[in-house]
C-alpha cells in the first residue's frame, strides 16, 4: 500500500509540472498568470505567448494525463499487492483512473506553482484518452465545433466535459462497449470538477462578458489582463 501511495504521489508531481508558467518564464521572462485571463493553462498560453508556445503547452499538458494513465499506472499495477479497488471494479481500470486523477489534481493545484494551476481540461483529456479514446474523441469534436460556431474556448471546454460521461453511458448501454463502473464514476466526477473550475467563465458567459476568439489566425502577441497588447 505504501508503494501504491508513492506511485500516486509521483502522478501528482507529474501533473504539477507547470508547463505554461515555465514556458512564459523561459521564453518571455513573464509569469503567464499576470496576463490574459490569469490562468496557467494552454488556452491562456495561446492568448498570451502565441500559438507556438500554446501548442507546446497543450501537448505537454495532454501528455501528463496520458503518461500517468498508460505508463505510471502500469507501475502501480506491478507493485500492487492484494485488492486495491472497490468490490466489482476492475483493478487495472481503477489504477489507471486513480493515477490520471492525481495528475489532473496536480495540474489544477500544482505544488511547483503555489497551487495556482490551470483548469485541467487538457490533462483530463490525456488521462481519459488513455483509458477510453472513443468518448474523448467525441468530446474533442464537440470542443472544436463549439469554438468554431461560438468562438468561446471556455464554452467548448464546458460542453466537452459535460458530454463525456454521457457518451460513455451511451456506448455502454446501447453499443455493448464494456466500460468499468470505476471509469464511469470517475469520468463523471472529473467532468463535474472541470465545470466547477470554470465557474468564473460561466459567470462571464451569462453576463456576456466572456472573451471570444477574435481570429483563428496564429497569435503572436502578449496580452495583459485587459486584453491589450504589451
Amino acid at each position: 500500500m505504501i508503494s501504491l501511495v508513492t506511485v500516486l504521489i509521483i502522478c501528482y508531481l507529474i501533473g504539477s509540472i507547470p508547463s505554461s508558467i515555465w514556458m512564459g518564464r523561459l521564453f518571455r521572462n513573464v509569469d503567464i498568470r499576470d496576463y490574459g485571463s490569469g490562468n496557467a493553462g494552454a488556452t491562456n498560453t495561446f492568448r498570451v505567448l502565441g500559438w507556438r508556445s500554446g501548442v507546446v503547452v497543450l501537448i505537454l499538458d495532454f501528455s501528463k494525463g496520458l503518461i500517468t494513465t498508460l505508463v505510471v499506472s502500469q507501475l502501480a499495477w506491478d507493485i500492487a499487492s492484494g485488492p486495491v479497488s472497490p468490490v466489482m471494479w476492475d483493478t487495472e481500470s481503477f489504477l489507471k483512473i486513480s493515477c490520471g486523477v492525481m495528475a489532473v489534481l496536480g495540474h489544477m493545484f500544482p505544488v511547483f506553482a503555489s497551487f495556482e494551476g490551470g483548469k485541467g481540461a487538457a490533462t483530463a483529456a490525456g488521462m481519459l484518452y488513455g483509458i477510453e479514446p472513443i468518448s474523448v474523441t467525441i468530446s474533442v469534436i464537440l470542443f472544436i465545433l463549439t469554438i468554431l460556431f461560438t468562438r468561446y474556448v471556455s464554452l467548448g471546454s464546458i460542453m466537452a466535459s459535460l458530454v463525456y460521461p454521457f457518451s460513455q453511458l451511451l456506448l455502454n448501454s446501447h453499443y455493448n462497449w464494456e466500460i468499468d463502473p470505476s471509469i464511469l464514476i470517475f469520468s463523471s466526477v472529473m467532468a463535474f470538477g472541470i465545470i466547477v473550475k470554470h465557474h468564473a467563465n460561466i459567470r462571464r458567459l451569462l453576463k456576456g462578458t466572456e472573451n471570444r476568439v477574435e481570429s483563428f489566425k496564429p497569435s503572436n502577441g502578449i496580452l495583459n489582463k485587459e486584453g491589450e497588447k504589451t
